[in-house]
């Protein structure tokens, strides 16, 4: 049974799968986008999301956080001031995972992560969406009710 075991060991060891997220980690920070293998995607994934929405705050003991977790100056630096910025209305799902086919070498499935605000295709096509809510009940009556009365004062007139 695999009661509690979340993690996808990559067949790493734990220093080695560490050590290989924080590298991709900076990676993505860098390039904004990278190719890699699915499972590793993934993993990575689950590694960034958390630093990302630590960003959103900078903080002293964020920055620490981060930099424990990364282990390179720039990127942090990149991740604070640049990245930040650009998610700082975004409530999560900073990432994105497009499958992209099989590795020739060995058929791995291969998977690009991108960030998700700095992709200008998927991002240019669509307008702004509206931030308030509606509910169900009040939604249509008080649109039709202004038609009636203009319909009235016209014929009024």
């Amino acid at each position: 049974m695999r009661h509690g075991k979340k993690v996808n060991h990559l067949g790493r060891q734990t220093a080695h799968r560490k050590a290989m997220l924080a590298n991709m980690a900076c990676s993505l920070i860098e390039h904004k986008r990278i190719n890699t293998t699915v499972a590793k995607a993934k993993a990575l994934k689950q590694f960034v999301e958390p630093l990302i929405t630590k960003s959103k705050e900078d903080t002293t003991h964020n920055r620490r956080i981060v930099m424990s977790r990364l282990r390179q100056k720039e990127a942090v630096t990149e991740l604070f001031r640049d990245v930040a910025a650009k998610i700082a209305d975004r409530p999560g799902g900073y990432t994105r995972i497009i499958k992209l086919g099989n590795r020739l070498g060995d058929n791995a499935d291969m998977a690009m992560i991108e960030l998700v605000d700095y992709n200008e295709i998927y991002t240019a096509g669509k307008p702004e969406k509206k931030a308030t809510r509606r509910s169900r009940r009040g939604g249509s009556k008080p649109a039709a009710a202004p038609a009636v009365e203009t319909q009235a004062s016209n014929e009024e007139e």
